[in-house]
């Protein structure tokens, strides 16, 4: 699947969203930063724009979830983090040691993707899967240090 995205003005527009630097901003962040925190997202936002108050942020992420420009994923452990690939059911690899987010797309069938046993009457549209293991930047670097010891 694709991951390009329309410019973020387009992207906007297109939601019927009020354009604003912050926003912008914003959505460009997340293009070049996949699964980044809203703190990191803050930090890249105040570093091209200058002063953006953190709820400026938030509530820019929460209007880009709600009309589905965004996705919002909570690993285990981690802040919830943001990408711009939303509406695909696509999955992620996440390290347990440095804690690196990586799309996967859904292997089999058709959304949800995966089909419970019993469904328990709910009308299912999704199923969020997360494969932890150690990503390859982790792996070479412990190999590295056991040839060291």
């Amino acid at each position: 699947m694709s991951t390009t995205h329309p410019p973020a003005r387009q992207s906007l527009v297109d939601a019927g969203l009020r354009v604003t630097a912050p926003r912008v901003a914003v959505l460009e962040t997340l293009a070049s930063a996949p699964h980044a925190t809203a703190d990191q997202i803050a930090s890249e936002v105040r570093a091209r724009l200058g002063t953006v108050s953190t709820q400026a942020i938030y509530d820019a992420l929460r209007t880009f979830e709600e009309n589905g420009l965004v996705r919002r994923i909570e690993p285990a452990g981690s802040p919830a983090r943001y990408e711009t690939r939303a509406g695909d059911n696509h999955h992620h690899l996440v390290c347990r040691k440095c804690g690196k987010v990586a799309d996967v797309d859904c292997v089999v069938g058709h959304a949800p993707c995966l089909e419970p046993a019993h469904d328990a009457g709910y009308v299912l549209d999704e199923a969020e899967v997360v494969f932890w293991g150690v990503c390859p930047e982790c792996q070479h670097a412990a190999a590295q240090q056991t040839s060291l010891t």
